[in-house]
């Protein structure tokens, strides 16, 4: 009998240690908002610093969806300039604006037709720098410095877009390309 006590009072003490450790860590029921915090921390790539090294799906989404809309925009802005420079009817090029040239000189309709090429040439290099991000983010290069490796940071990018360089090294390009020189 002595032998049967001994294990019913192991089993009271193991119960015991049971109820005291679960009583200790409660088991806390995960919400959506905590599993998408967990899954976003662990898409961010961090470094050995604590740096972000890339952007989450979302926030390049976000930045696809910027890119997408200047890109409406330059298209738009590309129409409006052809056809401003090409003729409706025979789809050329027009070498002369009639309401213009009969009282101004040809030579301003020439710095018009100029300008206006100018700006759609200007236009269409935009295009190809928001097509080439485009593409950036679909390899997942986006928004890391081609020049340090570090991540552009957010503002930038949505102010410009297509931006390849954080803002440090495009400062450290432009004063190294505008150096005075000093000649004597």
């Amino acid at each position: 009998m002595a032998k049967g006590k001994k294990s019913k009072t192991k089993r009271t003490n193991v119960k015991s240690k049971i109820k005291k450790t679960t009583k200790q860590k409660p088991i806390k029921k995960k919400t959506k908002s905590t599993i998408s915090k967990d899954l976003t921390q662990e898409k961010q790539k961090v470094n050995t610093t604590g740096e972000k090294t890339s952007y989450t799906k979302e926030e390049l989404e976000y930045f696809k969806n910027i890119i997408l809309e200047k890109r409406k925009e330059v298209i738009e802005d590309l129409e409006t300039l052809r056809d401003a420079i090409m003729d409706r009817t025979t789809g050329e090029y027009s070498t002369e604006n009639p309401s213009y040239s009969l009282h101004m000189e040809q030579g301003t309709d020439t710095m018009e037709r100029e300008k206006t090429f100018l700006f759609a040439s200007r236009e269409g290099k935009f295009l190809n720098y928001l097509d080439d991000a485009l593409r950036r983010i679909e390899s997942g290069n986006y928004g890391k410095c081609i020049v340090c490796g570090k991540l552009i940071e957010k503002g930038r990018l949505e102010a410009v877009p297509h931006a390849q360089m954080c803002v440090t090294c495009k400062d450290k390009e432009k004063q190294t390309k505008h150096k005075p020189t000093i000649s004597e």
